[in-house]
C-alpha cells in the first residue's frame, strides 16, 4: 500500500514541475515528505537499501507524472480550470497547520519567526505578477551550455516549496520547447537539461537541508510562506455566483482530503 502511495505522490510531484502555477516543493510539503525526500537522497549510501525502498516508487511515479499524467492533468486545468486548482488550493491550505505544528513541537515559538513567512510570502505574490506578466518566447537557436544552465536554475522550482519551474523556463524562453520535447521525448534538448536539473537539485537540496540543521523554525516558516504563496497563483478566473460556489466547495474537498 506504500508503494502504490508513493507512486501516487510521485506522479503528482513530476506533474508539478512542468504544470504551470504548480510547484513540486509544495505538493512535497503538502504530502508530508519534503525533509524525508531531502534525507533520503543527500544520505542515499548510508542506508542504500531502505532509501531506494522508499525513493524507487516516487522516482518512477515522477517519471510517470512527467511523460504521460502531466498531459492529462494538463487538460483537466484547461477543461476544469475552477474546480482542478481548488482542489489543489484546499490541499495546500490544509497542510499548514500541520507545518506549524511539527515546527513548534521541535522549537518554541518565536514572534519574529512571522517575518520569514511574510517575506516568503510576498515573494510569492511576486512571483504570481511575474508569471501573468511573462511572454512565452521561443529561443530557437540554444546552446547545449544553455539547456544544461536552464535546468540547473529549473532545479530551484523543484527544490523550493511555492517557486515555480514554469517562471524558470518561462524566463530562459525555453518552455514551449522543454514542453514539446517531453511530449515527443526529443532527447537532445531533455539530456542537456535533465543533467542541469540533476546537479542542481544536489546542490539547492544541499544548500536547504544545511539551513534546516542550522536555522530549522526559520527555515520552515519562510516555506510555509512560500506555500501560502503559492495558492495566488493557483487562484482560478470566475465570476461570483455559481462559479465561486462551485471554487469553495472544491476548496473545502480539496482541504478534506488532506486531513
Amino acid at each position: 500500500m506504500n508503494i502504490l502511495s508513493n507512486i501516487f505522490k510521485g506522479i503528482c510531484i513530476g506533474s508539478g514541475a512542468i504544470l504551470p502555477g504548480i510547484s513540486s516543493g509544495v505538493l512535497c510539503v503538502v504530502f508530508g515528505i519534503y525533509e524525508k525526500l531531502l534525507n533520503s537522497v543527500l544520505d542515499f549510501f548510508k542506508s542504500p537499501k531502505e532509501n531506494l525502498k522508499f525513493l524507487f516508487p516516487i522516482f518512477i511515479g515522477a517519471l510517470i507524472g512527467v511523460l504521460a499524467f502531466s498531459n492529462i492533468l494538463n487538460y483537466v486545468l484547461f477543461r476544469f480550470p475552477i474546480q482542478t486548482k481548488a482542489l489543489f488550493i484546499g490541499l495546500i491550505l490544509a497542510s499548514i497547520p500541520s507545518l506549524i505544528k511539527e515546527v513548534n513541537q521541535k522549537h518554541t515559538f518565536k514572534t519574529h519567526y512571522f517575518l520569514y513567512t511574510i517575506f516568503a510570502f510576498l515573494i510569492g505574490i511576486f512571483s504570481v505578477f511575474l508569471e501573468n506578466h511573462l511572454s512565452i518566447s521561443n529561443h530557437t537557436n540554444i546552446s547545449i551550455f544553455y539547456l544544461f544552465f536552464a535546468g540547473f536554475v529549473m532545479s530551484v522550482g523543484i527544490i523550493v516549496p511555492g517557486v515555480s519551474s514554469t517562471i524558470i523556463l518561462m524566463l530562459f524562453g525555453i518552455y514551449p520547447i522543454y514542453l514539446s520535447s517531453i511530449s515527443s521525448l526529443y532527447f537532445p534538448i531533455l539530456i542537456p537539461i535533465g543533467i542541469g536539473i540533476m546537479l542542481g537539485s544536489l546542490v539547492f537540496m544541499k544548500l536547504t537541508r544545511f539551513l534546516l540543521n542550522n536555522y530549522y523554525a526559520q527555515t520552515f516558516y519562510t516555506i510555509i510562506g512560500f506555500t501560502l504563496g503559492s495558492v495566488f497563483v493557483l487562484i482560478p478566473e470566475m465570476n461570483f455566483g455559481f462559479d465561486l460556489l462551485i471554487f469553495i466547495l472544491c476548496v473545502s474537498l480539496g482541504f478534506t482530503l488532506i486531513k
